[in-house]
């Protein structure tokens, strides 16, 4: 990994669950590190110090709204990325004819708008450098639909041809563009919907992670934040040059079926 060794990562969404994994594995890697997101300012902190220590590379914390495209503009020329991971996303489950529109709005907003202003923002420098890495992080929901998600599974189908269109149009200049599509991940935003089920149901948490991972995943265990995190560390890497508007599953068998 020594050809990464300084090369700057910033991962969006990145002080909790999923990013925060791959943020970490960045560092682990090598990479300077900016974290994105929000979450009380005392214990990024100190991950971050943590992080830097660790691992002998810079981390910081830029707490820009990615719904807010003047935030992300100015992130954006503030970092100047070499690696861009754009992971930011919230979820809402309804019904579509009694899905808020407000909440659509915002769903298509943080999950992908916000990748496209940050892809925009980035990839003159990248060029400019004949070097960078996208990675954006797309979802089973990327490729198959679920009853109840409609803003969240048409933000992610977008992810994925956001992936193809840029890769295409960086073919040349030795960026490469690609999205990972997890299956379910112990990640807060799971856990919120678990305990939701929970309630709704009148059941325990351990009978609905077995009837909620059951449905999809064929192993019945969650995706592995760190996994991930490997996953991201390669497709950033020179290993994977010839790899460019990929979406590639990690879903413990889900789009297998």
């Amino acid at each position: 990994m020594a050809e990464l060794k300084r090369r700057c990562a910033l991962v969006t969404g990145s002080t909790s669950g999923i990013g925060a994994a791959i943020a970490e594995g960045l560092a682990a890697a090598g990479y300077d590190v900016v974290l994105n997101g929000f979450g009380d300012p005392a214990e990024i902190a100190a991950l971050s110090a943590q992080w830097a220590d660790r691992y002998g590379v810079s981390v910081s914390h830029d707490g820009a709204d990615m719904a807010r495209t003047a935030e992300i503009e100015r992130m954006v020329a503030a970092t100047d990325p070499d690696i861009l991971v754009n992971n930011a996303g919230i979820q809402h489950v309804s019904p579509v004819e009694t899905f808020p529109a407000e909440t659509w709005d915002r769903i298509i907003a943080i999950n992908l708008s916000a990748a496209f202003h940050t892809i925009r923002h980035a990839l003159p420098g990248m060029r400019a450098r004949g070097w960078g890495r996208i990675v954006n992080i797309a979802s089973t929901h990327g490729l198959v639909a679920s009853p109840g998600k409609s803003a969240y599974v048409a933000a992610k189908h977008g992810i994925v041809g956001l992936t193809k269109a840029v890769a295409l149009e960086a073919a040349n200049d030795g960026v490469t563009v690609n999205a990972i599509a997890p299956g379910f991940v112990r990640t807060p935003l799971i856990e919120k919907q678990l305990a939701d089920l929970a309630a709704r149901d009148g059941v325990g948490i351990d009978e609905v992670v077995d009837g909620f991972l059951g449905e999809k995943h064929p192993s019945r265990q969650f995706v592995e934040p760190p996994d991930l995190a490997q996953l991201a560390v390669f497709l950033c890497s020179d290993a994977a040059a010839s790899m460019t508007g990929s979406t590639l599953p990690m879903d413990r068998g889900w789009t297998a079926q």
